[in-house]
């Protein structure tokens, strides 16, 4: 609930500032966390915040690339902007060397010996790095290492 508070008080605090920029984002996400609440009867916790908020900038980077793609660098302007919004709620991100150490330590603890594994693997890393790396990439380099 610590999360949740936080982002109700930044909106607060972009009313007040008349930063428009940012308390369309923020409304954006409290309102992402809204539905969910509403659509299956929960409360939030921060680790549901945090992966809402990821999922968000996920979808704004690939609304970036396809933006891009198309010629469009003022809507891509806005959606990068919307990400560095959203990242300040976001843990501090991890560096290569430390996805490393994290995936070579699950793929000891789980005896994970081949692509077979890689589902036992994923979901220890998912509860170990969610918000604080990209897991697509985390994906991309647990197969590898298992082939």
């Amino acid at each position: 609930m610590e999360l949740k508070n936080k982002i109700t008080e930044d909106m607060k605090t972009a009313m007040r500032a008349k930063d428009t920029a940012r308390l369309g984002t923020v409304r954006l996400l409290l309102s992402a966390m809204k539905q969910k609440e509403v659509d299956e009867r929960v409360v939030l916790t921060d680790a549901d915040i945090l992966a809402i908020i990821d999922k968000m900038v996920k979808q704004r980077r690939e609304s970036i690339a396809q933006f891009e793609k198309a010629g469009r660098n003022d809507l891509a302007d806005g959606e990068k902007a919307e990400i560095v919004v959203l990242s300040t709620y976001l843990p501090q991100q991890m560096s290569e060397a430390e996805v490393a150490a994290a995936i070579a330590a699950a793929i000891s603890e789980t005896g994970a010996a081949g692509a077979k594994d890689m589902g036992k693997v994923m979901g220890l890393l998912k509860s170990r790095l969610a918000g604080r790396t990209d897991m697509g990439k985390v994906s991309g380099l647990v197969k590898a290492k298992l082939q």
